[in-house]
């Protein structure tokens, strides 16, 4: 292992649920029906994406900048009021293999300038040598891209980065990058499908830490 990345919604923070439980809001407020049935496929996903997937299955007349900022919104009042629940283990992770000096790589389908706000807030962005976000690849996950550029901006090879997922396009993009895929389910939990592109499946991240970092810092 020369470099590790790392998937920021579901794995540093727990934002799945939280977003899960704004979309099934914002539906109700606006009257669509069977949001919480999709929300799973755009895990992961730009917002670009996100918007294709809703239109295949409501059609085009979905009213995606009502709901888009409906959401927004709540998240918003969320975040002002209370910020982000950070998932167990992830302070430890980080700053175990920060002090072991392990490139670490941030690649989020969420824009850039949001990721970075969101782990300066948490106290996380320093350390972080790259960042990028799904507004600097033109290719949503499954697609690679977004690993293969992490890993070239960390000067190494795909093939020596880990990548930490809880997505099944990300598990998916982060095996079509030739990179080391390993998995921290959040809310789904890893098909056959999934299990045999992730090289590991743990139950947390803590988990995680033992396996990078066996003589790591011991949970608390």
């Amino acid at each position: 292992m020369q470099a590790v990345i790392f998937d920021m919604d579901g794995v540093i923070f727990d934002t799945e649920h939280l977003a899960m439980r704004l979309w099934i809001q914002a539906a109700q407020e606006l009257g669509i029906p069977g949001i919480a049935e999709v929300y799973p496929s755009v895990i992961g996903t730009t917002t670009v994406r996100t918007h294709e997937i809703l239109a295949e299955r409501y059609g085009v007349s979905f009213p995606w900048e009502a709901f888009d900022g409906r959401i927004r919104d709540l998240y918003h009042e969320h975040y002002e009021r209370e910020g982000l629940p950070v998932k167990p283990g992830a302070p430890e992770l980080l700053s175990s293999l920060a002090a072991k000096h392990v490139p670490l790589a941030l690649a989020s389908s969420t824009h850039s300038d949001l990721v970075r706000r969101e782990l300066r807030d948490a106290g996380f962005l320093d350390f972080f040598d790259v960042v990028i976000g799904g507004d600097m690849v033109t290719h949503s996950k499954p697609h690679p891209e977004i690993f293969l550029r992490a890993a070239e901006a960390l000067h190494a090879a795909p093939e020596d980065c880990c990548v930490i997922e809880d997505s099944f396009n990300g598990i998916r993009a982060a095996a079509a990058a030739g990179t080391h895929p390993l998995m921290v389910p959040d809310l789904l939990q890893p098909t056959e499908e999934i299990r045999s592109l992730a090289e590991q499946v743990f139950p947390s991240l803590y988990e995680l830490l033992s396996f990078l970092l066996p003589s790591g810092s011991p949970r608390t």
